[in-house]
């Protein structure tokens, strides 16, 4: 009967008027505590950091497949001209070299730091690898004064123009992990979409892919000779 139904919905009307349930709800709740819980579950919007590193590998890879084939081209040229002329190296090459070892060292010295929480040693130890990664260019810079001081030039012989192909692209290569290093030292993470220690374990993976392809590009150019 319609008067059956109508005395149970006046009631609920009358006991939702007093209760101080408040009606009706807004859409997705609408308390404080609503707002704290839906920040909570909202997505990450950081880029993943296996983005950088698949960025970082890509482009290492494509620098390798640079330097082999040039690496190939000297071998083949080096057992098969006959006018062949093998450079004599200048000496501070080895000083360059342990240098830019040392460079590797205190980068990980670094970021042991930084993964202590202590960021003024990692801040000092960052510093000393990026001044001696310049230290490292400007040694390069050196050899080549000595080799054109002996008339050695780019246009010299076949060996002379590797020479100066390898330390020139490798040192232009290297320049890019110094702006890397000085990245990391300057910038303020605190408003960046990547942490200081990624950004450290990033650049720490291409300076030492340097060092080593610096290691292989002189032992080749010193069992040439």
């Amino acid at each position: 009967m319609p008067g059956a139904t109508a005395t149970p919905d006046i009631e609920l009307i009358i006991e939702d008027s007093h209760g101080g349930g408040g009606g009706i709800r807004p859409p997705g709740g609408g308390d404080d505590g609503d707002d704290g819980e839906r920040g909570k579950h909202q997505p990450d919007r950081r880029p993943s950091p296996r983005r950088f590193s698949t960025g970082i590998a890509i482009g290492m890879l494509s620098i390798l497949m640079f330097f082999m084939a040039l690496a190939s081209a000297f071998l083949l040229l080096h057992h098969s001209s006959r006018v062949w002329v093998a450079v004599r190296l200048p000496r501070i090459l080895w000083a360059n070299t342990a240098v830019l070892l040392g460079s590797s060292f205190t980068l990980e010295r670094a970021r042991l730091r930084l993964s202590q929480g202590d960021v003024s040693g990692f801040r000092k130890l960052w510093f000393v690898t990026t001044v001696m990664g310049l230290l490292f260019v400007t040694g390069q810079l050196v050899a080549w004064r000595e080799l054109v001081n002996q008339g050695v030039y780019v246009a010299s012989n076949q060996a002379s123009s590797f020479f100066y192909i390898f330390t020139g692209a490798h040192g232009v290569h290297l320049l890019g992990g110094v702006v890397a290093l000085l990245f990391v030292l300057l910038r303020n993470f605190e408003k960046s979409q990547i942490s200081r220690s990624l950004a450290a374990e990033i650049t720490s993976y291409y300076w030492h892919f340097m060092d080593g392809l610096w290691i292989f590009l002189f032992a080749l150019l010193y069992l040439s000779r």
